[in-house]
């Protein structure tokens, strides 16, 4: 059911005259199924969608998240990645493709909240869950009624995940957990989390001991506290756990194999998030040149500094590209390391013109605005782009680590 602020987020049009939309039935034909996407956004993206996204509280952002998932699961577009056996369309990787490209064209929001419901734990359980598991779980994601999040990072144990120490200790038919994750994206709405926990401290590598759980976040003994950034959101909260009960039931794969399965996790988002994100800074970028053409183009050096930027992100798109076509031919034999590489750009490309656009706007550029839910690292609110992009070169392992990951494991290059 809709809530109040969803309500207000539906298009102003006639509902019972609009036309009914089927991308999935152009499947096929390359230009209809772009067209008919295109159509479907037109009528149900409210134009204003960014100023109204703009003024909705916290309290209130898992009801616009849901009301977008719900109108994309309406035409068969909320889960495009997900295969027929996980009850998803089951299009090819080329047209899954093609749907990022146009939600990106058309400005549509991301799915923020629902990154790791919609990624991570459909692949995570597929691949590794029980029968139980799949069928207890998956409808609530494809409903829009289940939001999870991700107990993986924690205080000195964030690039060097293999540290962690959050306990969980077999007590009958459950495990007995207490610890502390840190840096969990969207948690404070989350309804489940995928947990890692130490079961064996006697393991001889760091990696050993390691399990692998479903954690209801409304178990007694979980408390979320909001991590409030430097923008003024909190995107991510601490989930602290004492003596917090999980049923044995909700350990996935085999006990002490979480390590194995949690890098089959972290990669299952199959370069489409990423290619998301740099299409929609592509249109972004695009705009700025048409915005400052009476502004900070005029200026010789700031267009030269803009010409330059524009080579950048072309690389960085082309390596985005190449990953995709890699994995379209063949995921098995998709190169392991182009992955790295495109983050090692990315994050401080987003850091360099960012800035460059603080600058080059002036002090009208250096003032705070509420952030836009659903917008990434293209607000087109300067100073918050700015402030956000430094995340880039921590979230999912610092720079400085993936550096020595490629001097050691890529390189040959023996350790300092």
């Amino acid at each position: 059911m809709m809530t109040q602020t969803s309500e207000a987020l539906a298009p102003a049009i006639d509902r019972t005259a609009a036309r009914t939309f089927d991308p999935l039935s152009k499947v096929g034909d390359e230009q209809a199924f772009r067209q008919e996407i295109r159509d479907w956004l037109a009528a149900v993206l409210p134009a204003d969608w960014r100023k109204q996204w703009q003024q909705t509280r916290e309290s209130d952002l898992r009801g616009v998240m849901t009301w977008w998932l719900e109108e994309r699961r309406k035409v068969g577009l909320a889960t495009p990645h997900w295969p027929k056996a996980w009850g998803g369309p089951g299009i090819s990787f080329a047209y899954q493709i093609m749907v990022y490209e146009e939600l990106s064209r058309a400005d549509a929001p991301e799915l923020d909240i629902f990154t790791i419901s919609l990624f991570h734990t459909p692949a995570t359980l597929f691949e590794h869950g029980t029968q139980d598991q799949i069928d207890r779980y998956l409808g609530g994601i494809t409903q829009g009624t289940d939001i999870w999040c991700q107990g993986f990072s924690e205080p000195g144990a964030g690039s060097d995940l293999a540290s962690l120490r959050t306990a969980a200790i077999r007590d009958g038919d459950d495990y007995i957990v207490n610890g502390q994750k840190i840096w969990s994206s969207s948690s404070m709405h989350a309804d489940y989390c995928l947990l890692l926990a130490r079961t064996d401290p006697n393991g001889k590598r760091k990696h050993d001991g390691i399990s692998y759980f479903i954690m209801d976040m409304k178990s007694p003994g979980i408390t979320v506290r909001p991590i409030r950034q430097i923008t003024g959101e909190s995107e991510f909260a601490e989930v602290f756990m004492d003596d917090v009960r999980i049923p044995a039931k909700n350990l996935i794969g085999a006990e002490g194999n979480g390590w194995n399965i949690a890098q089959s996790t972290l990669s299952t988002e199959r370069g489409l998030l990423i290619f998301g994100s740099t299409e929609r800074l592509a249109r972004s970028f695009a705009l700025d040149r048409v915005d400052a053409k009476d502004s900070w183009m005029r200026d010789v050096g700031l267009r030269r500094e803009y010409a330059g930027f524009y080579a950048e992100l072309q690389a960085i798109r082309l390596m985005v590209r190449r990953l995709l076509a890699e994995l379209e031919a063949n995921p098995e034999k998709a190169s392991p390391t182009l992955p790295t590489f495109i983050k090692l750009n990315w994050g401080p490309f987003l850091q360099s013109y960012s800035e460059f656009l603080v600058r080059a706007e002036g002090l009208e550029a250096q003032k705070w605005q509420p952030s836009i839910p659903g917008t990434g690292h293209s607000s087109r609110l300067r100073f918050n782009d700015f402030l956000k992009s430094y995340g880039w070169t921590v979230a999912g392992g610092s720079n400085e680590i993936m550096r020595n990951i490629i001097s050691e494991r890529i390189l040959a290059m023996p350790r300092g």
